[in-house]
């Protein structure tokens, strides 16, 4: 009994003990709970200092604060360096651009002046002219207002290397001429021959794989011969030549251009059909009857260029032709915007045009027409532009009311004439110093096709 006894409370002993070492257990593990919950931070201070191991790796609160107070830079050579490099390189870029502007903006008016000296394709050039004043119009952004501007660009830099790349043919043909010219039929022309056909051969490849590569000018510069060797035999490098080309032409949207000319070329020669009466009253010298029918067509033909060039840009934005007859639509937006409608009138029908008319006195071969037609452009685009913005400016407002607002409208009405007058005289003058003589009340550039004849010598 007495070893029974003792062996139960033995066993009674070791329970209360495992109990015992059991509570202190859990009360040591709540203790380490809220210890980790009173330090949130502590394994993201951990990983933030890098510590390869979570488990061997002791950190104290004051390490955590310490990690997480940003420190002071370095003050180094490089760090100092690095924001002067970012304005060097800030500056460059934007010499870059500003570069690449200006020639895309030269290639822009190179090919509408190329464009306007060609009958008929004349009015791709028109419709592009009339598009800018219209996306303007529409709310466009200045810097968006040329369709197409990096593509012309483009294409300008193709044309650009195209005549660089037959320097050297050129040459080698010149003096095979003159080799031939010494002794026809010597050895030194049949080299000549063959080197300008190699190197003309040379070149044509060296464009085509630029062109085939985008045709920017790194591409022009960098012909990256591994790639070539690689891949220049290959069918597959080659053989989407074709569809990319087309469809670089058809993004150009020519075909547009030319119905949007189209259709604005003939309103537009509705509004001046005062003007086939002034050159039949006109054209035999004839006085009164004829004189007084000429100066009231006169008069109808300035009261209708008060509206023509609102309604052009009215027209492109709205893509109708019955646009360009609503005058009502155009009298409105003037009463909105009085003094812009007043700025571009005289940007677009003296400032730009007028000068131009020193052009006209006489005529231009035809070989090189497109001179001539690119100071044309480069005048005309402005006012085209001016009027787009104006007519965007008067949507854009609404209905003033007060007597500063009905001042501004009434003296601009009264200017208005004067603008049309000074234009007109300019107009009426250039039939007796323009070399197509009369046929210069149609051929009015600042509101039809920016060309200066409607045929050379």
């Amino acid at each position: 009994m007495t070893d029974q006894y003792a062996a139960d409370s033995k066993d009674s002993c070791q329970s209360k003990d495992l109990s015992e070492r059991t509570e202190l257990a859990e009360i040591s593990s709540q203790q380490e709970n809220q210890n980790a919950s009173h330090e949130p931070d502590l394994i993201h201070a951990v990983l933030v200092q890098g510590a390869a191991s979570e488990s061997s790796a002791e950190v104290h609160p004051t390490e955590v604060v310490s990690a997480s107070i940003p420190q002071p830079p370095s003050g180094s050579k490089g760090e100092e360096s690095e924001p002067k490099r970012g304005l060097i390189r800030s500056i460059l870029r934007k010499f870059a651009w500003l570069i690449s502007s200006v020639f895309c903006l030269v290639s822009l008016i190179v090919i509408l002046a190329v464009l306007t000296a060609i009958p008929i394709l004349q009015l791709i050039s028109y419709g592009y002219l009339l598009d800018v004043s219209g996306k303007l119009a529409n709310g466009s952004k200045l810097r968006n207002s040329l369709p197409h501007f990096r593509q012309m660009g483009r294409i300008g830099l193709a044309a650009v290397a195209i005549f660089l790349a037959a320097l050297p043919t050129q040459a080698l043909t010149h003096l095979e001429s003159v080799a031939n010219l010494v002794n026809p039929g010597s050895e030194r022309a049949v080299q000549m021959r063959f080197l300008a056909v190699s190197t003309s051969m040379l070149m044509t490849l060296y464009l085509l794989w630029a062109w085939i590569r985008g045709g920017r000018l790194v591409h022009y510069f960098w012909p990256q011969p591994i790639r070539l060797l690689r891949e220049g035999w290959r069918w597959r490098t080659w053989h989407t030549a074709p569809d990319r080309l087309w469809e670089f032409t058809n993004c150009l949207e020519i075909p547009r251009y030319f119905w949007l000319g189209l259709r604005g070329a003939m309103g537009t020669l509705i509004w001046l059909s005062p003007s086939f009466i002034i050159i039949s009253a006109f054209r035999n010298g004839e006085t009164g009857l004829a004189g007084l029918v000429g100066f009231a067509a006169l008069l109808l033909l300035g009261l209708g260029l008060l509206y023509v060039p609102m309604l052009q840009a009215h027209f492109a934005a709205e893509n109708r032709f019955g646009a360009l007859f609503e005058i009502r639509t155009i009298r409105k937006n003037f009463r909105r915007a009085p003094w812009a409608w007043f700025v571009a009138m005289v940007i677009c029908l003296i400032i730009s045009p007028i000068p131009l008319y020193l052009l006209k006195i006489e005529a231009t071969p035809t070989e090189v027409m497109w001179t001539p037609c690119l100071i044309f452009v480069a005048f005309i685009l402005p006012g085209r532009m001016a009027t787009g913005l104006a007519l965007r400016r008067a949507r854009r407002k609404s209905d003033p009311t007060g007597i500063l607002a009905r001042i501004s409208r009434n003296l601009v009405r009264i200017l208005m004439p004067l603008v049309i007058g000074i234009y007109l005289l300019f107009v009426y003058l250039s039939q007796n110093t323009s070399w197509d003589g009369l046929q210069t009340w149609v051929q009015q550039h600042a509101i039809l096709i920016p060309v200066p004849f409607l045929s050379g010598v």
